[in-house]
């Protein structure tokens, strides 16, 4: 397993020929494929101790000062707790390393062809990201631009357009 070449993300430390005793996964919360995610490998036995801190928060911020965050509310990013730092595809398969019953296919993936095959599964978790991010979901409320939403904790509501110009479009039944 290779981490990202770059600054390491915490203190100067040099993160080469270190082992991993820990991980942050850098999550977006506002995304509910990462919020599911999040709660699957919580859920999973641990060989490496797994922490969750959202992307771009305060506590990521103070965690991994040289860390770009910005970009780690696109591509998922796991720092290990020398500064080891992985991103995209990379992030993955160290993250199915950690667990207990996932360790294996994490050799696997860490192979030429298995490589590919993560790059593209996350590829195709980045293309979903970005179609639900323009419907504005994120895990919470759904809001579309024809006055529908829908919370998970209330359901259903419809709030009309604004009636600028005098002619109200009738309320559309579901």
């Amino acid at each position: 397993m290779r981490a990202v070449t770059g600054a390491p993300a915490t203190g100067d430390r040099d993160a080469t020929g270190v082992p991993v005793l820990g991980l942050t996964v850098l999550y977006d919360p506002r995304c509910s494929l990462c919020a599911f995610l999040k709660k699957w490998l919580a859920g999973q036995a641990q060989l490496v101790p797994l922490r969750f801190v959202p992307a771009g928060s305060e506590e990521a911020l103070r965690r991994c000062p040289r860390l770009d965050h910005r970009a780690t509310l696109d591509e998922i990013t796991v720092v290990g707790d020398a500064g080891q730092v992985y991103q995209g595809a990379a992030a993955w398969i160290v993250t199915l390393w950690a667990l207990r019953e996932y360790r294996a296919l994490a050799h696997r993936l860490s192979t030429p062809t298995g490589a590919r095959l993560a790059r593209g599964a996350t590829l195709a978790a980045a293309k979903w990201r970005e179609a639900q991010s323009r419907r504005r979901w994120g895990g919470g409320a759904y809001e579309w631009g024809d006055g529908w939403s829908y919370d998970p904790v209330a359901g259903w509501t419809f709030e009309p357009p604004a009636c600028d110009s005098g002619g109200c479009p009738a309320v559309p039944s579901r």
